[in-house]
């Protein structure tokens, strides 16, 4: 199951589990669709991977598989993709 990550790993931009703005890995690292079109010219920096829209969760189903809580960050952000 998805952990559904509450945070852009580069800028810390809140992504709740219902944002149309969270892009994912597959290793689920988590990004904010401004960075990742801006930054990260659609890249994960951590796995080199495509990054693509995170699905959502209806409510019903996040009161018994709540999303993560859980905020990871890059100390420094995250550095321009080449």
């Amino acid at each position: 199951m998805l952990q559904l990550r509450p945070n852009c790993e580069c800028c810390d931009k809140d992504l709740p589990p219902d944002s149309t703005e969270a892009m994912i890995c597959s290793f689920e690292c988590t990004f904010c669709r401004d960075c990742v079109t801006g930054v990260l010219r659609n890249t994960c920096p951590n796995c080199g991977g495509d990054l693509v829209a995170r699905p959502t969760r209806s409510a019903d189903r996040l009161r018994n598989n709540p999303a993560s809580t859980l905020r990871v960050l890059e100390q420094h952000g995250c550095k321009q993709a080449a």
